[in-house]
């Protein structure tokens, strides 16, 4: 479409503040690891967005990858203790390829290792977001990956996609560009199928954009292209757009963020969140779940409004006061989560109990709500 480029500088000219996601597949093969020639390529186009006044955060994958280079292994391991050993071979790599070549640009950069707890922890959140904005204040750039040296399948985002988004949440970054290694979002499988074309641009959260995501990585990656969906919808929470694009066309980096016809734009059309509603909904880990009945998940779905313990069914997991909650409809479906006023042990007592009776059920009686309408996110 002709007019393709006008929407996209559109939607595009108030950004300031970038993370970018590079993957495994753009960045290593199982035979030479790490691309340096890649690596020096995006460090020049990063140094070059730099130069025109933009903020730029980079998540890299590619740790793993180029362990199993150094350690010999042709195939992804799958023991976590295989794992973490080529994670932390390979991270030595990693960070000496990206300190070099943005070097070369005289561009200071920052190692940043995160498990899911580093986020989930409000303390610790608060203060990577503070570490991080000071870096950008001071011109650096932080690299960042997930720490898999010590995370476990309880702790870990998953893939890097995922990642991406919970950092442009953390830094209400304005655009989150996913390199990748296919064009963009595409109407079928172009791995698999002829005639694939590519969807130029559509919002984050239109769900017909559900069946074209394929759940295919490549050998040393975990990600796939419904992860990127995923990871754009969580960047739209803040009000990011996410650009999804292929890192194997010259200057794909520049051209996403010029607005150019390259890729997917997927376009964050709801109001962003506070930051605290960011945190809440980034929470990929919640302590608990709340069933509802039907009127009760009518009323938080469609009016957002508080979670009363009289419309609540049934409680699963143990939860403090203050943890992230999922809080469910009859079926089974999440659809809200928030932080819970009361324990697991006082919300058995109190489910189906009015406001009002709570004192005849547990002996210290805070908040008339299990969830606060203001520590609410609809999912």
């Amino acid at each position: 479409m002709s007019d393709v480029p006008v929407q996209r500088s559109a939607a595009l000219k108030n950004v300031r503040r970038i993370v970018v996601k590079v993957g495994s597949a753009l960045l290593t093969d199982p035979v030479a690891g790490l691309s340096r020639n890649k690596i020096a390529d995006y460090s020049a186009q990063l140094s070059e967005l730099m130069t025109r006044g933009y903020e730029v955060v980079l998540v890299s994958s590619g740790a793993v990858a180029e362990g199993c280079k150094r350690l010999g292994w042709r195939i992804r391991p799958e023991t976590v203790h295989e794992l973490q050993a080529a994670a932390a071979v390979g991270q030595m790599g990693l960070a000496q390829a990206y300190e070099s070549e943005l070097s070369a640009h005289d561009r200071g950069t920052a190692m940043i290792m995160l498990t899911h707890e580093d986020l989930a922890d409000r303390e610790r959140y608060l203060n990577a977001r503070a570490t991080l904005g000071q870096l950008l204040e001071l011109g650096v750039v932080p690299v960042i990956n997930e720490n898999d040296t010590v995370a476990t399948d309880e702790i870990r985002f998953g893939d890097n996609d995922t990642l991406a988004a919970l950092v442009t949440n953390l830094l209400a970054a304005d655009l989150l560009v996913i390199l990748t290694d296919v064009d963009g979002l595409m109407d079928r499988d172009p791995r698999h199928q002829d005639g694939a074309e590519r969807v130029t641009t559509a919002a984050a959260a239109d769900t017909s954009l559900d069946q074209l995501a394929s759940g295919g990585s490549g050998e040393l990656g975990r990600g796939g292209m419904v992860t990127k969906l995923r990871a754009a919808r969580l960047a739209a929470r803040s009000g990011a757009h996410t650009v999804i694009a292929s890192g194997l066309v010259t200057d794909s980096l520049l051209d996403a963020v010029d607005g150019a016809d390259i890729g997917t734009l997927l376009v964050a059309d709801m109001t962003p969140m506070t930051a605290r509603k960011r945190w809440i909904a980034g929470q990929l880990r919640a302590r608990g779940d709340l069933q509802l009945d039907a009127g009760a998940a009518r009323a938080v779905k469609d009016r957002g409004v508080s979670l009363l313990a009289v419309g609540v069914q049934a409680v699963s997991g143990q939860f403090h006061r203050g943890d992230v909650v999922r809080i469910l409809d009859p079926d089974g479906v999440v659809v809200a989560q928030g932080l819970s006023n009361y324990s697991s042990e006082d919300v058995a007592r109190l489910k189906g109990v009015r406001s009002e009776d709570f004192a005849e059920h547990i002996a210290y009686v805070g908040e008339p709500e299990l969830v606060h309408r203001d520590n609410l996110v609809l999912m």
